[in-house]
């Protein structure tokens, strides 16, 4: 399924099978999640897409060609950071994810929307044992991201939740099996995601606009909704740190010095490093971690972006290849 300029529909495409370039491999693809950075592209939020793209950065497959790192028949995944240079500064201090020349798959890089993706070895994660394809396709951004910014949170007992999608239903589970308190704030409507929170270890779920029952210590905003910063600002205790979880957010309104003093942080997350992958993979078994999947064959991606635009999907949309 490619995307041949943003703001257009996908389309069915027969392409070239993809060339190997030095320490890459071929991978013939699963599963692929459907991530909202991969709608922000389709949407023309993120500028600059290769053009024609195939988009998708949560493929999961067996590697068919190529490489030394793994063997023909292995299962991994090809996850949003694709190829960094190694040598600029933040290569070289352990920040490859701000690495100035990065090259991300389904953004520079073809991705998994496709039978076949060509990946650099080095960027791919073995896949742990005890998920299906299509359970682990989401932990490979909506996961990883997800564990970046938790652990980016600090080590606050009541996390709130803004937006309670892909990465925050994962994010939940591993934050109660840290022994968090959880709280979802979802659109005040939104009772299907709100009923989901609280199946998997939320005490509270309600409007995310408003407070919730006690302070915050820290809050993860995932949702791509400027006007959430202060509200979850508000929504927290002296100390605590909101984190903005997502690649693209509308403008942030003008708030209130009185929201962010008393030593609150706000930052960001971007991207993800291999530790990072390193890290959550070797512990979503151990929570367990279980992913709520919503399936879709390839050929109906655009479905499923336009349920993900439209806030419909339970848990993470995932694409069956093959």
């Amino acid at each position: 399924m490619a995307l041949d300029a943003p703001g257009r529909p996908l389309r069915e495409a027969q392409i070239p099978e993809p060339e190997l370039g030095p320490g890459e491999v071929l991978v013939a693809v699963s599963a692929c999640g459907v991530c909202r950075t991969d709608l922000h592209i389709v949407d023309g939020e993120l500028a600059d897409p290769k053009l024609p793209l195939v988009p998708g950065h949560q493929a999961v497959g067996r590697v068919v060609a190529g490489g030394e790192r793994f063997s023909e028949g292995d299962r991994v995944g090809v996850p949003w950071l694709g190829w960094t240079d190694g040598t600029c500064r933040y290569c070289r201090s352990g920040r490859e994810n701000l690495c100035d020349h990065a090259r991300f798959t389904g953004y520079h890089r073809d991705g998994g929307y496709a039978e076949l993706i060509a990946a650099d070895e080095r960027f791919c994660a073995p896949i742990p044992e005890g998920y299906s394809d299509l359970e682990a396709a989401p932990l490979l951004c909506a996961g990883l991201i997800g564990y970046r910014a938790l652990r980016l949170a600090g080590d606050g007992e009541r996390l709130g939740l803004y937006g309670f999608g892909a990465s925050a239903h994962i994010v939940a589970q591993v934050a109660r099996h840290q022994g968090r308190r959880v709280f979802a704030f979802t659109r005040a409507e939104d009772d299907e995601a709100q009923a989901l929170a609280l199946e998997l270890g939320a005490e509270w779920a309600g409007d995310s606009l408003r407070p919730g029952p006690e302070e915050l210590d820290a809050a993860i905003v995932f949702a791509p909704v400027g006007a959430l910063v202060p509200a979850a600002l508000k929504a927290t205790a002296k100390g605590a740190t909101v984190v903005c979880a997502g690649i693209h957010m509308s403008d942030i309104p003008s708030f209130a010095y009185d929201l962010l003093w008393e030593e609150r942080v706000l930052r960001s997350v971007a991207n993800l490093t291999r530790r990072d992958a390193e890290e959550f993979l070797a512990l979503a078994p151990q929570v367990p971690v279980r992913t709520q999947v919503e399936p879709y064959p390839l050929a109906r991606a655009n479905d499923a972006l336009d349920r993900l635009r439209a806030g419909e999907i339970r848990g993470a949309a995932v694409l069956e290849v093959g």
